[in-house]
């Protein structure tokens, strides 16, 4: 058999078509390959670009040239709709209230700046929720605003407050509000408060009130915490008055006000059947133990009771303490005419955990009285919390156990 002879194979160049069309542009999908960890290839040789060339589509030819030639076919781009432009006003109000929600404040009244409708969103109620200006300057007319917004939490202690100068009468949503120790005219916290319906927690402590501030506040029917330590300006009718109608009162901070003896007499014979913790602290001579039997015939539920500087309290009180067989803090500092000797007798009531007597123990002493009562913390705080917002040395923008969400910081 006579055996044909091999013929050669084709050179590249002669009838091979190896000119095509790389289907990604080079300049954008260099980033997109980098970042996915795949390696530039535009160094690489012909023959491997040719190897990791997309899938060759052979089409039909003539008989002849099938065997010398073969197209690779480019895919179609595959069509875009345009992208529409991004506007602010195509937002809805739902989905910039979110977006205003996690502005601080200072922030927040800039963006009230940019149009009619950003100033509408900006005060919506659901953002003014809680607003802290502890130490700061409002202007007049600032706080007014401010409440008028719907401000359910305020916490001002210590700032320099104007006149609200409020443009309507409606009826404020304030819940909790502190204004202890701030600066602020009769007047001014009086057109605040007349406003106020829906007060549960109330501090106002160090200022100066009157009896239609007293009055004003006995219209909040659901007040549960009232703080009122070191005030004065009212009479002890307007206190009746108040403590009659405020009778879902839990704790009453009536502490160092500026109190006759009639003062005291109404409040240990008026004060709310339903309180819990109670400060009568700094009567000395106006609060005498037959007020403390009225007080305790009538709160047998109190829990915390402090009675400190009252120095016409003796050790016969004691058997009116007996009484409050769920008293678990009680404070009896510097109430001078009682024996550090006969406190060994509160060992006897049971749900007692702490106790305050600072002045009356010494030093000397105080060790072999926390030895013979075990159970009991003796002189652990200086300090009551009762009614109070804010405990503690530490600064929070808290108030009642309330975040702030608002806050104007320095």
């Amino acid at each position: 058999m006579q055996r044909r002879p091999l013929q050669e194979v084709p050179a590249a160049s002669s009838n091979m078509v190896t000119n095509f069309t790389w289907a990604w542009d080079p300049l954008k999908s260099k980033d997109l390959l980098s970042g996915m960890g795949v390696s530039d290839m535009e160094n690489l040789p012909l023959d491997i670009i040719r190897s990791r060339s997309p899938t060759q589509k052979r089409q039909k030819v003539h008989e002849k040239e099938k065997d010398q030639f073969f197209v690779i076919a480019r895919r179609p781009k595959p069509s875009r709709e345009p992208i529409p432009d991004f506007s602010w006003s195509n937002l809805p109000d739902e989905l910039l209230l979110g977006i205003f929600s996690y502005l601080p404040l200072t922030d927040l009244l800039k963006v009230s700046q940019v149009c009619k409708r950003w100033h509408r969103l900006s005060f919506d109620e659901s953002l003014w929720h809680s607003l802290d200006v502890s130490g700061k300057t409002l202007l007049s007319g600032v706080l007014g605003q401010v409440l008028s917004a719907g401000i359910v939490a305020l916490r001002c202690p210590r700032a320099c407050v104007g006149d609200p100068l409020f443009k309507n009468s409606r009826p404020l949503r304030v819940q909790h509000i502190d204004l202890s120790n701030c600066t602020i005219s009769v007047a001014a916290l009086q057109s605040i408060l007349c406003c106020c319906h829906r007060i549960q927690n109330l501090s106002l402590e160090g200022l100066v009130l009157s009896d239609e501030i007293i009055r004003s506040i006995a219209q909040n029917l659901d007040l549960v915490r009232l703080n009122l330590s070191g005030c004065s300006g009212f009479s002890a009718v307007a206190l009746e008055e108040m403590l009659k109608k405020c009778n879902r009162l839990e704790e009453l901070n009536l502490s160092w006000c500026d109190f006759t003896a009639d003062h005291v007499n109404v409040a240990v014979h008026h004060i709310p059947t339903c309180i819990r913790q109670l400060n009568l602290s700094g009567y000395r001579q106006n609060l005498l133990i037959s007020d403390l039997s009225a007080l305790v015939g009538r709160c047998l539920n109190l829990i915390c009771l402090d009675l400190s500087d009252s120095v016409m309290l003796t050790s016969e009180c004691f058997s009116d303490l007996w009484q409050l067989v769920h008293l678990q803090d009680l404070s009896l500092s510097r109430c001078y005419q009682i024996s550090p000797a006969t406190l060994l007798d509160l060992g006897e009531m049971h749900a007692l955990k702490n106790l305050s007597v600072f002045g009356i123990v010494p030093d000397s002493s105080l060790q072999l009285l926390m030895e013979s009562l075990p159970r009991i913390k003796i002189n652990c705080s200086p300090f009551t919390s009762i009614a109070r917002p804010t405990m503690g040395s530490k600064k929070s923008n808290d108030i009642w156990g309330i975040r702030c969400r608002l806050s104007l910081r320095p």
